[in-house]
């Protein structure tokens, strides 16, 4: 994809306000701050959808962020990158509900590894999805089975890579007519194999990044 600029003159956020206690301690007092992206602009003509998604931060040496590619042959946004998550259903008592059922459902993820610290606002995707994130801290110690239906692979990136501008690209694309701009992130890194992989990721996930960049550096 044509790149049309990076965000290199943004600082990145310290290391020292990415550690597990400085992430603990900024939610529990939230500053004041202004996200950058909560609605894209639709090319789906249907009626929203609520759902949620958890932003899964891993307890290792350091922070890292736990994603899942698609399978391609999913309706909704076949073969790209995000966050465990989907729709609500009636019987979830909240957005960390869901968020937590679809993690566990998806991806295996047991709900005792993880340790919910709080949302990021709203986001609607082009698709008509609203969707809520969920941060939360997960403990290792889990074992993950996806579900390959909906999952082709699980990795983990470094919150520091995600959350230094540097890495964030800027596109335009012709879709349905109009142009349509995103930002992607892109990730090199092993798949489950140990191979060398080129990891895509964009869209309201990036966003949703994005968003929490914005979070942590204000």
């Amino acid at each position: 994809m044509p790149i049309v600029g990076t965000d290199r003159h943004l600082p990145a956020v310290a290391a020292a306000q990415l550690s597990a206690s400085a992430v603990r301690r900024r939610f529990a007092v939230p500053p004041i701050w202004v996200p950058e992206t909560l609605v894209e602009k639709r090319f789906v003509n249907r009626s929203p959808t609520a759902a949620s998604v958890l932003v899964p931060l891993v307890l290792r040496d350091t922070l890292t962020v736990l994603l899942t590619q698609r399978t391609e042959h999913l309706s909704d946004h076949p073969g790209q990158i995000s966050f465990p998550g989907g729709r609500v259903e009636p019987d979830d008592a909240d957005a960390t509900a869901t968020a937590l059922r679809e993690a566990r459902e998806e991806i295996g993820l047991s709900p005792i590894h993880v340790d919910v610290l709080g949302r990021l606002p709203d986001y609607t995707t082009g698709t008509g999805f609203v969707v809520t994130p969920v941060v939360a801290l997960v403990r290792p110690g889990f074992a993950l089975q996806p579900d390959a239906n909906e999952v082709a692979e699980i990795f983990e990136v470094p919150l520091s890579h995600l959350m230094d501008p540097g890495n964030h690209r800027r596109h335009v694309v012709e879709m349905a007519g109009s142009s349509r701009e995103f930002l992607s992130m892109p990730w090199s890194g092993l798949d489950a194999n140990g191979e060398p992989k080129r990891y895509f990721i964009w869209g309201a996930t990036a966003s949703m990044l994005r968003n929490l960049y914005r979070f942590f550096s204000a």
